[in-house]
């Protein structure tokens, strides 16, 4: 029987397809050299091919397709003519339009081998964000998500930035309800079926604390400590849950093999 969602999440999962992908096709040039535009406009150009066109672009002025953030920047960091570098680690985060739906997504990146302090960050962050996922299904609470979060990436020694969370989204880019990270079992408004919304874990190596930079976008963390984040968009089935942007290739922390 058709439930009264269906095309809804029809339509999410072909947004949150071509974002995977478009991540899954990036994956080859984030090396030691490239600029962080050239990643810009290659994602940009990939996503127009393909029938769709790049959220953040003019989104509340931002004037680039994609955010790219380096080592303690936590997000939000604008592409530029910065070049990466060996030893660099950086999230590239998407979002794709088609048809007036979004797909949502960001991935950790590692140039050369990653140190083991930055790998351990890396996979706490997205082990949290699965585990988090994993419990989603109808009448678990808000709270529950964030809990599982906390509780996994703090037994670590890491710590959950406070002020940036996942959101609900659709046919609209930001929407309730926010979604946070942090929090207790059992609190919060409680989950139906039907809803679509963002994951995205912002991790630190040090303390929470961040702060936004002159350009009014880049968040880098107080202490300077390394930052990783990973994001899905899902949504709540009648018993379960769906990703919407999972990867093609299986692509899911690096290495990216």
């Amino acid at each position: 029987m058709m439930n009264s969602y269906s095309e809804k999440f029809k339509k999410m999962k072909i947004a949150g397809n071509l974002a995977s992908k478009t991540l899954d096709m990036i994956t080859d040039f984030i090396k030691p050299g490239v600029s962080t535009n050239k990643i810009d406009k290659l994602c940009y150009e990939f996503i127009k091919d393909n029938g769709g066109f790049s959220a953040p672009l003019f989104y509340r002025g931002y004037k680039k397709s994609l955010c790219t953030s380096l080592n303690h920047v936590v997000c939000h960091g604008i592409p530029s003519e910065k070049i990466l570098e060996d030893d660099d680690i950086i999230n590239v985060d998407i979002t794709a339009i088609v048809d007036d739906y979004h797909g949502d997504t960001s991935r950790m990146f590692c140039l050369g081998k990653p140190s083991v302090k930055a790998n351990n960050l890396i996979n706490a962050t997205y082990e949290a964000m699965m585990k988090a996922i994993k419990i989603l299904k109808p009448g678990i609470k808000l709270g529950d998500i964030g809990n599982e979060i906390q509780s996994y990436v703090e037994d670590k020694g890491f710590s959950v930035v406070r002020d940036f969370c996942g959101h609900g989204i659709s046919n609209v880019f930001h929407e309730y309800p926010n979604i946070l990270h942090y929090g207790k079992k059992n609190t919060g408004i409680t989950l139906e079926s039907g809803m679509t919304f963002t994951i995205e874990p912002m991790i630190n190596y040090g303390k929470y604390d961040v702060k936004i930079l002159d350009d009014g976008w880049t968040a880098v963390t107080k202490d300077k400590s390394l930052s990783a984040q990973f994001e899905h968009t899902v949504g709540i089935t009648e018993n379960g849950y769906e990703i919407f942007t999972k990867s093609d290739k299986n692509y899911t922390r690096p290495p990216y093999i």
